[in-house]
């Protein structure tokens, strides 16, 4: 567990970055932490492995105090991610992997051991090891700069908008994996992002923070969509909280209908059985026709869906909704 208590940051110029700050972390758990431009996002972060230091106020890390700590032992046990990978240019992949390892004192043998299991969970190909980090892609990069921070098995993961970089297909492949290696490894990990999107669908806490670094609201993703504190929480939702809350409205009484015989079906947007409404709505107003194909856990076909039934489903959603306010 990662708490703030009472914590602000003012520079010597005197400009105020965190503003008496007391937030939670819990344990294996994403605390998203998000907001505008100035609202103290990375200063916070930054502040957890004493990067930066707070002016007031206490950090701790499962009850104790960080500043009772070595600075550079309390580093070396926290994975920390930023938005261009920050790989090193004159080492391979598996040597920018190792690297933590090795500082740690583990032997040759045993850190390259490690990068190469981990170039495999984070889902890029081993003929990647050798390359350096130019001759990759950026959502490649990114890959490496997560397994570089997973490489000591730290519990703690900081993250500073990570994924901002790529572009929006990549993105949501990297969000996926993300997620995928979370439910393996179950790590404490502070995300930050300015996306409010990105925020709901990784997180399991939000904190939402003002300009100068003040709390605005901490909460889950849909009591947070459900119940914003004030008009400026509510604003920076956006309007339309209410399709982005479907994210958390299952679609088990989506009707399925068969596969059609003899017909191509396009499965380029398909929607995942039992998924959430808004991925199915999501899915049925792109697939060609308004009828999206349905997959398994495997990724078969099994049936299609319709955006109509889709409709009908968010109604009975809504209805539902209004009746337990």
């Amino acid at each position: 567990m990662i708490e703030f208590r009472h914590v602000t940051k003012r520079f010597a110029d005197g400009t105020v970055a965190v503003d008496d700050l007391s937030l939670v972390a819990p344990s294996h758990q994403i605390t998203v932490l998000v907001g505008p431009s100035g609202c103290g996002k990375t200063t916070s972060l930054r502040m957890v492995n004493r990067m930066v230091d707070p002016s007031d106020g206490q950090i701790l890390v499962d009850d104790e105090d960080i500043h009772a700590l070595d600075a550079v032992r309390l580093r070396r046990g926290i994975g920390y991610v930023i938005q261009h990978a920050g790989l090193f240019p004159h080492k391979t992949v598996v040597d920018n992997i190792a690297t933590v390892p090795k500082l740690l004192g583990w032997s040759r043998q045993q850190a390259r051991q490690r990068a190469l299991e981990l170039i495999d969970q984070v889902g890029l190909e081993q003929q990647y090891a050798e390359r350096y980090p130019a001759q990759l892609s950026g959502g490649q990069q990114q890959r490496v700069g997560v397994a570089r921070a997973l490489a000591a098995d730290p519990p703690i993961m900081l993250m500073d908008e990570p994924f901002s970089a790529v572009d929006p297909v990549v993105r949501a492949q990297l969000q996926d994996e993300f997620l995928r290696l979370q439910r393996d490894l179950a790590k404490t990990i502070v995300f930050v992002t300015h996306d409010i999107d990105e925020a709901i669908k990784l997180g399991d806490n939000i904190v939402v923070l003002r300009v100068g670094g003040r709390l605005a609201q901490t909460d889950t993703p849909a009591g947070l969509l459900a119940n914003p504190t004030d008009d400026f929480v509510a604003g920076f939702i956006g309007r339309d909280r209410g399709y982005r809350a479907l994210s958390f409205v299952p679609g088990d009484d989506l009707r399925i209908q068969p596969l059609p015989d003899g017909v191509h079906v396009d499965t380029s947007y398909p929607y995942r059985r039992g998924g959430p409404l808004k991925a199915a709505l999501d899915a049925t107003l792109t697939a060609p026709g308004g009828r999206a194909v349905v997959v398994d856990e495997r990724g078969t076909a099994v049936g299609v869906i319709d955006h109509q039934d889709v409709l009908a489903a968010v109604r009975r959603a809504e209805t539902q909704r209004a009746e337990t306010a």
